[in-house]
Parts: structure tokens; sequence; C-alpha cells
């Protein structure tokens, strides 16, 4: 029997209203990854990159610190990267060996050239003590009519191009030197000019600008002129001496060395040879290459006997004998013996930090108690850890030196170093495993995302979710500091400063 035509009908599909389900639901996800990438693009817009150098098949460019390539590798010479929080890069070119000769020019993150009104826009570069060269981050030097300037990263002029010359103070930042004809002069990074143009020399009197200038005028007289402009000593000394006495000047006059006060007043005018440091007592004089102290009034308070002296806390010293360094006090008593090969302390740290003949590092407290041994890794003191190499594990410890696991330390990580059976991965937060132990070394997340892994004697890299960037394929047994910025690492000249592929 039959069921009748009701029941043949029932069973078909409605293909129009199918389509148009299936061309509904596609528009929704369309509509929702159209969404999802408007929010993308925003979040990239608002977000705050950094960049750094990268050096890739013999030309240079740029990375942000995600990895991704700013500007492709295509120029011959180094970028330069003044602040790599500015999306500021100056690039040299068109060089002349024969005759020196370059252009330059400054590019943003859309490789646009900026700052085009100016002939050449350059880098202030700058050295240190080590050797490490460094530039100013806020200001660069312009050019025009064959005159120097200065601008900040925005383009805003602090100083007219109306000077023959502008660089750096060597070693000293903040501090730049400007000449006119035959003149030097001195602004710092703001433009404000500290010192006229009106001398022959100028050279820095203590370790930083803070401490002041010494200038020497075309009559070769010394004098000292303060950062807040200040004249502290008039231009009539023989020679001052780069030494910062925060109480003293040391200087030259008839032919005579002598300590005065800031109203000129002589205070010492005998008993030393040289004068290093002042101290809670007086100050640290050296005589016959040995160091003592000394009072105002010329009193010996320590006898010139030691290799090295230098007050670390009020009435404690750090000393070198035979050549050795240990801790006396006012009374040169020994706090700390003389067995160690090098010793400082550290002001924020509240800590002695002594190195031994076997290289590693012994931290001492204020009451002379042995704290900590191993191999210092890390002495941090924004964040106010110590991060030590301890029987082949890397542990951390507040400046009590009390022992702290690293998610406790190291806050703002998603993943964080852990050790197992002689081999490395990694856990959350929580201290569930996220990547395997498998690796033979690791760091731990740098501050971008990303940490080293270690296998079979190469290095790679895995981001902040534990998975791998780039498997260890590289060998960088003589890089000084392995890191890694998605696929690229750290070059082995820490001096340059910039990430590449091996």
């Amino acid at each position: 029997m039959g069921r009748g035509k009701r029941y043949e009908t029932e069973g078909k599909l409605n293909y129009q209203k199918v389509l148009a389900v299936i061309l509904a639901i596609a528009v929704i996800i369309m509509f929702i990854f159209i969404i999802k990438n408007v929010f993308n693009e925003r979040e990239k817009l608002n977000k705050d990159y950094e960049y750094f150098v990268l050096y890739s098949a013999n030309k240079w460019g740029v990375i942000n610190q995600e990895g991704e390539e700013v500007i492709s590798p295509s120029y011959r010479e180094m970028i330069v990267i003044p602040d790599r929080a500015k999306d500021v890069f100056i690039c040299t070119y068109d060089i002349n060996e024969e005759t020196g000769e370059y252009k330059t020019k400054a590019i943003n993150k859309k490789n646009e050239a900026i700052f085009t009104k100016y002939e050449q826009v350059e880098a202030i570069s700058n050295i240190d003590k080590d050797n490490n060269v460094w530039y100013e981050k806020s200001i660069l030097k312009v050019k025009k009519d064959g005159k120097y300037g200065l601008i900040d990263l925005t383009g805003v002029e602090l100083l007219p191009c109306e000077y023959d010359e502008i660089n750096a103070l060597q070693g000293i930042e903040n501090s730049i030197l400007i000449k006119k004809g035959d003149k030097l002069g001195l602004v710092n990074d703001k433009g404000s000019i500290i010192i006229e143009p009106n001398y022959k020399e100028i050279s820095n009197l203590g370790e930083t600008y803070k401490e002041g200038y010494i200038t020497i005028d075309e009559q070769n007289q010394y004098g000292v002129v303060s950062t807040t402009k200040k004249q502290l000593l008039e231009s009539k000394y023989e020679d001052i001496k780069q030494i910062y006495l925060p109480n003293y000047f040391f200087v030259k006059e008839e032919g005579k060395l002598k300590v005065i006060n800031s109203s000129g007043e002589t205070v010492l005018t005998e008993g030393f040879d040289d004068i290093k440091s002042e101290s809670s007592r007086g100050l640290i004089f050296v005589k016959g290459n040995l160091f003592g102290e000394m009072n105002s009034a010329g009193e010996t308070t320590i006898e010139a006997k030691y290799q090295y002296l230098k007050e670390a806390k009020e009435g404690f010293y750090i000393a070198k004998k035979d050549d050795k360094f240990g801790i006396i006090d006012i009374d040169q008593n020994i706090k700390l013996p003389f067995e160690y090969i090098g010793l400082t302390y550290n002001e924020k740290a509240n800590l002695y930090f002594a190195e031994t003949a076997e290289y590693k590092t012994t931290i001492i407290d204020t009451d002379f108690n042995i704290k900590l041994e191993g191999i210092l890794s890390e002495l941090n003191t924004d964040k106010s850890y110590i991060r030590m190499r301890i029987d082949d594990e890397y542990k951390y410890y507040n400046f009590k030196c009390e022992e702290k696991a690293n998610t406790e330390i190291l806050t703002d990580n998603t993943l964080f170093l852990s050790k197992k059976d002689g081999k490395f991965g990694f856990v959350n937060k929580k201290g569930e495993q996220v990547v395997d132990y498998i690796y033979d070394d690791a760091t731990e997340q740098n501050e971008y995302g990303f940490a080293s892994v270690k296998k079979n004697g190469l290095w790679g890299s895995i981001d902040s979710d534990g998975k791998e960037v780039i498997e260890p394929k590289y060998n960088l047994e003589n890089n000084l500091k392995i890191d890694f910025i998605g696929k690229w690492h750290l070059g082995q000249d820490l001096n340059m400063n910039y990430y590449c592929e091996k």
C-alpha cells in the first residue's frame, strides 16, 4: 500500500534555505575575522614596540621585540638606534673609502626618510672606560648649511645649526661639547648651554656630569663649573685634578699641589703624593705608592701601608695588602681576611661581593658574615635580587640573601626554568609542566618573552607559550651572553648589541 505523495515530498531538502543558512554562517565567520583583524591591528597600533639592530646576509636592518623584521637587511653599514623605544633609525650610506666622506639619513619604521631638511642626521656616539660604544638616547646631531645643531627624536630643534663641531664629552652622559671657531663650550641633552664656547679645553671633574666640569682658558688657567652653570672655582689654577671630592678640590697653584675647599682656602699642602677619594674622616691619600688616610688637619688616621684603600661604609674600608683584598675598620682591625682577588661594596644591595681565585663570588653582609658562595650570574638592583649558579643550578635570592623561587622574583614571566633528572624544561606559575625536560641547558625568559634552550651543544629559542621558535642549531660557545628575540640570537660582540643568524 502506497504512502502517497505527502511522504515523498516531506524528505526533500529546501536547497535555497540551506544555501541561505550557509551563506549567513559564512558572513558571520567573515565578520568575526574582520573584527578580530581590526582589534589586532588596533592592538598593534597602540602597542609600545622596541627595536633592535639586525644583521643578516652581510646587511643591516631592524627587528622589533617580537622578532619581526621592521627594516629588511639592506644597508652595508650598521644602523644606529639611539633609543630602542623610538622608531628613529640612523643609516649611513654612499661611503667614499678614499676621502672618508659619507651620507646619513634618519628613517622610521615605515622606511620613510625623516628630518629631511638637514644635510646630515647622526647619532652622538660616546665610549665608556671599558671602550664600549654607546649613544645619547634623546638627541641627534644635525647639519645644515655646513654648520651643526641638535634636535630631539621628534625633530624639535634644541640647538640651532651654528656650530663648527658637536661631539660628546668622552665617557660622560648628558654632556655635549660645542665648538665655535677654536673655542669650546658645553650643553646638556636638552640643548641648554652650561658653558659658553669660550674655552680651549673642557673635561669632566668626576665620573658623571653631576660633579661638574674643569675648564681651561687661553691662558692655560683652570677653573670648575657646575652642571647648574655655577662657577665653583674661578679660572686661576695651574691644574685641577680629575677627581671628585664632595667638599674639596685637588689643585696645583704656584707650582705646588694642594687640597682646597670650595672657598678656595688651602686645607692641605703636604704629607701626600696624590689624593684618591674623600672619606668620612678626611681624605684617602697616596704616599710612596701606598694608600693611607688623613684628616683635614693633615693628621694621619690610617698609615700609608696598603696597595689600595677606599671607604665602603662609614668606618669600614676595602683594603689591599700582599695583592689580596680584605676589609679593615677605623682602628685597622681586620674585619674580613685579606684573601680575595677582588672586592666591592654595593650600596643598594648593602652587601660586599668578593671574588675568589676560582672565579667564584662570595657574598658577605655588613656584619661580615658569609651568606652565599657560587658563580654570580646577575645582580639586579632595580628588582632587588641576586641570581647565583650554585651546584650547577641557578638560584634566586633577595638582598637579605634569602632564597626565593623564580616565580617570586620574575613576576612578569609566563614560563619558569625548571630542572629534573639533569635536564631543563619549563613550568608555568602554578608549577605545571609546559615544556618537556629535554634540554641540556636553558635560560629564563627575557623581557620579551623568549627563552634560550640548548640541546646537543647547540642553541635555539622558545616563545612565551613554550613553542619552539627555532630549533637548537647555533653553536654559541664564544658568546658571552646567550639571548634570543624570535629566531635571532644576540651577536658575539656585545659592544655592538645586534641580533643575527649565525
